[in-house]
C-alpha cells in the first residue's frame, strides 16, 4: 500500500491541480453569470466586486481523491471516515447558505459543532489529544473544542487574495512531511499532498489580484478537514508538529480575537483587525503579505518536519519567527 501511494502521488497530484484549476474556472464563470459578487464594505480588503464561491471548486476537486484514498486503503467504511466525509458536506451546504443570504453565528457553530463532535466521538477511546493527561471525556471536550477554533479561525484568515490558498498548501506540506516521518499511516501524507494540489489549482485564480474568493463554502469544510488532521497527528503523539504547523494562524486569529473582546468587540463580526489586513492598510500589497505569510509557513513546516527528531526544542525557532511576521505585518513598510 505505501508503495502504491509512494508511486502514484505524482499523477494524482498533477490531476488534483488541474481538476482544481478547472472546476474553479468553471465554478468562476457560473458566479460571474448568475451575479453572485462579493461586493466591497469598510470591511473588506478587496475594492470591486468580486466572485464569492470559489469552494466549489476546490471542495470537487478535493473529495473524490480523499474518498479514493479512504476506500484504497479499507477505511471507507469505517463510522469515522463516513462521518468525516458527511461533515464536510453538511458544512459545504450550510456554509453556501450562509455565502448566499448570511446566517447568524449559531446555526453556523451548531452544525460545526455537529459535525466535529460527531467524528471526535467515534474515534478509538485508545486516542488522546492531551496524551492521557485528561481524563477521556474532558480529552474528547478539548479535542472538539481546539477543532472547532481551528475551523472558525482558518474562515476568518480568509481576508486578502492568495492568503487561505497559500496557507492551506503550506500546511498541507507539513502534514505531508510530518506524516511521512511520524508515521505509520501514509494516509494522512496523501491527504496533505492532495490539500497542496488543490490549494495550487485554486491559487491559479485566487492570486492578486484575486479572480475569484473562497467564499465559506471553501474556507469552512478546508478548515474541516485539516483540522481533522492536525487533531488526529496530535492524538497519534504528534502533538508539537500538530501545534508548529499551523502557528501563524493560531497566533493572528487568537491574538485579534483577543484584543476584540477585551475592549467588548462582538468578536463573530467580520473586521479588518488581523494582522495581514494591518499590513495591506499600512501600504503593503495583497501579494507581497500573502507571499510573506506563506513563506513563513513553509519554515514552519519544516521545523514540524524537524520536531518529529528534536520535540519541543523546534518551538522556538518556530515562535520566534511567527513573532518576527507579526512586528512585520504592524508596522509600516520602510519607504
Amino acid at each position: 500500500m505505501i508503495n502504491y501511494f509512494l508511486s502514484h502521488t505524482f499523477s494524482l497530484f498533477v490531476l488534483a491541480v488541474l481538476m482544481s484549476a478547472a472546476l474553479t474556472g468553471g465554478t468562476l464563470a457560473i458566479l460571474r453569470r448568475r451575479a453572485i459578487f462579493d461586493l466591497p464594505n469598510e470591511r473588506s480588503s478587496h475594492t470591486v466586486p468580486t466572485p464569492r464561491g470559489g469552494g466549489w471548486g476546490v471542495m470537487l476537486a478535493l473529495l473524490p481523491f480523499w474518498i479514493w484514498a479512504s476506500w484504497r486503503t479499507g477505511r471507507l467504511h469505517e463510522p469515522v471516515e463516513l462521518a468525516l466525509l458527511g461533515g464536510a458536506v453538511l458544512l459545504m451546504a450550510i456554509s453556501w447558505i450562509d455565502d448566499r443570504r448570511g446566517l447568524g453565528p449559531i446555526p453556523r457553530f451548531a452544525t460545526q459543532l455537529v459535525a466535529a463532535g460527531a467524528v471526535i466521538a467515534l474515534l478509538p477511546r485508545d486516542l488522546s489529544m492531551t496524551a492521557g493527561l485528561l481524563p477521556l471525556p474532558l480529552d474528547r471536550l478539548f479535542a472538539t473544542l481546539v477543532w472547532l477554533w481551528f475551523v472558525n479561525l482558518f474562515n476568518f484568515m480568509d481576508g486578502i487574495d492568495g492568503l487561505a490558498g497559500g496557507s492551506a498548501a503550506a500546511m498541507g506540506l507539513g502534514l505531508m512531511l510530518v506524516s511521512l516521518r511520524h508515521g505509520p499511516s501514509q494516509l494522512e501524507a496523501f491527504r496533505g499532498a492532495m490539500i497542496i494540489a488543490v490549494a495550487i489549482g485554486f491559487l491559479i485564480w485566487n492570486w492578486h489580484p484575486a479572480k475569484i474568493f473562497l467564499g465559506d463554502i471553501g474556507s469552512v469544510p478546508i478548515g474541516f478537514l485539516l483540522g481533522f488532521c492536525l487533531v488526529r497527528l496530535a492524538m497519534d503523539g504528534g502533538q508539537v508538529p500538530a501545534l508548529i504547523i499551523p502557528l501563524y494562524y493560531l497566533a493572528d486569529a487568537t491574538i485579534t480575537l483577543v484584543k476584540r473582546a477585551r475592549r467588548g468587540e462582538r468578536v463573530w463580526q467580520a473586521h479588518r483587525e488581523h494582522y495581514y489586513q494591518r499590513s495591506t492598510q499600512l501600504g503593503r500589497s495583497h501579494a507581497r503579505t500573502a507571499k510573506t505569510a506563506i513563506m513563513v509557513q513553509l519554515a514552519l513546516a519544516i521545523f514540524a518536519w524537524l520536531s518529529v527528531l528534536w520535540g519541543w526544542w523546534m518551538m522556538i525557532p518556530a515562535v520566534g519567527l511567527v513573532i518576527l511576521l507579526l512586528r512585520w505585518m504592524a508596522r509600516p513598510p520602510r519607504l
